[in-house]
């Protein structure tokens, strides 16, 4: 579309006006195509529906549907029964564990099964007490609050959950100075369920006060297989067997992960006019750079890096941030967990360092071949 069909015909000096640059009058049908670029603007017609569509049919609804995680899921079905058999909310619930694997869609499962309504919000979105407590306090009787990142919630707002999470009642403070009271405010019975990924962060009279604590495990590729199997369907893709394989084994034991390069494979076939097949799936992951047991461009650069620059390691964490060019966070917090998870480095006292395995999946040869990380 031209820019004078989005935007219409102005006038010189940019006001939107009856006369065009030379200053010739608009004809009515002009005139009707500038209304209605202007009604286009202010009321875009949204082409996603469809796929936002997908993304919530991916979400299991229920703990029947949900794949993988079977001793958590025995736990909940257990916890959500027995609540449901005895007429009360069930005990609060922390969901611990690394990203991708589940916290979001189990909180709204917890909510689903009791057949109650759903808070969502997150920890860093509660950055003071009365954020909370406003949340608090709008709650309905069994409602569920889902926090996500609760280690990341203010600690002011976490000593206010204390006593919410307990008694249900929060004090708030009223005045200021010597004048300052404190006013009991009783809050409606609920389901707290916070999900983490950093565990350890959280302080001990928070964590002890959870009913129950799941801890997420990464999927094996057959559960893997399971998930890809039940979205392949709901994103209209019909797939091979071999390469929904294929796919579980590039996906880090992660179901988003999995879901988001089916997406891909499903892009590739639908813009190349091809079957989602084995071939397909190879030449859709090799244009995103994704090798066979899941490194992307990034955990490469720094394998490669560590394994030709520094002769295998050690290295320190800041010196090898800069020499891939990203922060050292990203580096310890995104690339380094899988990397240290699937054998290819390790962390020593004196920095990072590569393992045989990974001399021998990018096919180098040790320097010194005898010295052992004992010797390190």
């Amino acid at each position: 579309m031209s820019p004078e069909a989005v935007f219409g015909r102005t006038s010189g000096d940019g006001d939107l006006n009856g006369s065009d640059l030379n200053g010739s009058e608009l004809n009515g049908s002009e005139l009707n195509d500038s209304e209605q670029s202007a009604e286009d603007l202010t009321n875009p017609i949204i082409l996603g529906d469809a796929e936002l569509a997908y993304e919530g049919a991916l979400r299991p609804q229920s703990l029947a549907e949900f794949v993988g995680q079977e001793k958590v899921r025995g736990q909940l079905q257990l916890l959500l029964t027995a609540a449901t058999m005895q007429q009360r909310t069930p005990d609060h619930i922390l969901l611990a564990g690394p990203p991708g694997l589940g916290k979001t869609t189990l909180a709204m499962i917890v909510a689903y099964e009791g057949s109650r309504p759903l808070r969502m919000s997150s920890g860093p979105a509660i950055q003071h007490a009365g954020d909370l407590a406003a949340v608090l306090s709008s709650l309905m009787p069994g409602e569920v609050l889902f926090i996500d990142e609760i280690h990341r919630m203010a600690r002011s707002a976490e000593e206010m959950l204390y006593l919410a999470m307990e008694d249900f009642r929060i004090d708030i403070m009223v005045g200021k100075g010597a004048g300052a009271t404190s006013v009991p405010l009783e809050l409606a019975p609920f389901t707290l369920v916070g999900a983490t990924t950093r565990a350890g962060l959280l302080p001990n009279p928070l964590r002890d006060r959870f009913g129950f604590t799941a801890h997420l495990e990464f999927y094996a590729e057959h559960e893997l297989e399971q998930v890809l199997t039940r979205a392949a369907p709901l994103l209209g893709l019909s797939i091979e067997k071999r390469a929904l394989a294929e796919i579980a084994g590039r996906s880090r034991g992660t179901p988003r992960i999995a879901n988001r390069l089916l997406r891909r494979v499903r892009d590739y076939a639908l813009v190349h006019g091809g079957e989602a097949n084995l071939e397909a799936v190879h030449a859709a992951l090799e244009l995103y750079d994704v090798d066979p047991i899941g490194l992307d461009r990034l955990d490469r650069e720094v394998m490669k890096i560590i394994l030709t620059r520094f002769g295998g390691g050690p290295v320190g964490l800041n010196t090898l941030a800069v020499s891939v060019g990203e922060e050292a966070e990203t580096v310890e917090a995104v690339v380094e967990p899988f990397l240290v998870r699937i054998g290819f480095l390790t962390r020593t006292p004196r920095g990072r360092v590569a393992t045989p395995s990974a001399w021998s999946h990018f096919g180098l040869s040790h320097p010194q071949a005898g010295l052992t990380l004992d010797d390190l």
